[in-house]
């Protein structure tokens, strides 16, 4: 079994919120220059790790379905006359290294993953396998405009952010566990192939929902807030 304490938790529910107000509600704290050149999920990101944006320098862990999928789309859009703005928008490196840029926030090690099947598990895993104290394991989508129409990207918008520690103390706000999922008859049956999708994950921690099942044929989640 893997475990880890939760001292920390932001979230972001944006859901279909503009992202013209996703950047005027968020711009608060950042510079101007990275309020207008920022991608949305980056912004959201930027905003779920205020809290704990000390801690990153250590282990990063950062998960994404779909990415900036949205700021490509409005790069596309405005074919045949391309904005050479959105152009550079379109082409930034990944939400949480936007942040760590503008910032000048050195960083250990950097764990991405993108996309594919149990993406939550996969990322939740590397992020208890770390052997940094604490682990950042920050997500999220930006909703997409005609791409989520034909499902290659998100419908709606959101992020999190957690720090994970290795033992309990007095900051502890919930504890995670993965164990093997050997004998679930969740797993046996395959009822659960493409394990937990990314939202619920969003959604367990935005709520503070207790857990306990299959987030993927090899694991089950537990999660308790205290």
């Amino acid at each position: 079994m893997l475990e880890g304490y939760v001292s920390y938790v932001g979230t972001d529910d944006a859901g279909g919120e503009d992202p013209a107000a996703t950047r005027a509600r968020l711009r608060a704290g950042l510079s101007p220059g990275f309020s207008r050149r920022a991608t949305v999920l980056g912004l959201l990101i930027g905003g779920v790790l205020r809290g704990v944006m000390e801690q990153c320098g250590g282990t990063t862990v950062y998960a994404s379905a779909y990415g900036e999928t949205r700021t490509l789309a409005d790069f596309l859009d405005t074919f045949p006359h391309e904005s050479p703005t959105l152009f550079q928008t379109s082409i930034h490196p990944s939400a949480v290294q936007q942040v760590m840029i503008e910032r000048k926030l050195p960083i250990r090690e950097y764990v991405p993953f993108a996309g594919g099947p149990c993406l939550a598990a996969r990322a939740l895993l590397a992020a208890l396998l770390s052997p940094c104290d604490p682990v950042v394991f920050c997500g999220g989508e930006e909703r997409g405009s005609w791409m989520a129409d034909i499902g290659v990207a998100s419908d709606r918008s959101f992020a999190f952010a957690l720090a994970l520690r290795k033992s309990r103390d007095a900051s502890t706000l919930a504890r995670l566990r993965l164990e093997p999922a050997d004998g679930d008859p969740e797993a046996r049956t395959g009822s659960a192939p493409g394990g937990m999708a990314f939202p619920a994950w969003f959604d367990l921690l935005h709520s503070r929902r207790n857990f306990n099942g299959t987030v993927s044929a090899e694991w089950r989640l537990g999660l308790e807030w205290t």
